[in-house]
């Protein structure tokens, strides 16, 4: 039988909401240490990252709250859905994310989980401050004006 063809860089879940209530600072890409029907959930799109964060353990970053349903198959072995699951960075990515969250008060957000070429599930990751309201009605007014605008420019085109 053959194999299904892997699409790289494939988004498995993504977190639309943290654009919205942080500014990202920075961006890391981490591997995440998964069992294999998490693995399956993911290839088949169910996953959720809305309420996740990462956050640090005893000088590890992990991610926590992040759903990843059962696999649909009955299988004896199956994963816990919401379990704390280790990243994989490296050393000098870790301590970096840990200086800055300790010293500057900067958040750790999971923005999505995709598939990298060779096929494996990674994690991205944004060192972010969060938003104040009066920017989330900045950020709003200025994604509403572009939008306006490109209507606009689209209808002297014609």
């Amino acid at each position: 039988m053959a194999r299904p063809v892997l699409i790289a860089g494939r988004i498995a879940a993504e977190n639309r909401r943290a654009r919205h209530d942080y500014f990202i600072v920075e961006t890391f890409e981490a591997g995440v240490m998964l069992v294999g029907t998490e693995v399956k959930s993911l290839r088949a799109g169910k996953a959720n990252l809305t309420e996740s964060y990462a956050g640090p353990a005893n000088g590890e970053i992990f991610l926590y709250n992040a759903y990843i349903p059962e696999y649909q198959a009955k299988i004896a072995f199956s994963h816990e859905t919401r379990r704390p699951r280790k990243l994989l960075l490296h050393k000098r990515e870790t301590v970096k994310i840990l200086n800055a969250i300790a010293r500057e008060g900067m958040t750790l957000v999971p923005l999505d989980i995709h598939f990298s070429e060779r096929g494996l599930a990674k994690l991205s990751l944004g060192l972010a401050k969060g938003k104040k309201l009066h920017d989330k009605r900045a950020a709003e007014k200025e994604r509403d004006w572009q939008r306006e605008k490109s209507r606009v420019l689209r209808g002297r085109g014609d």
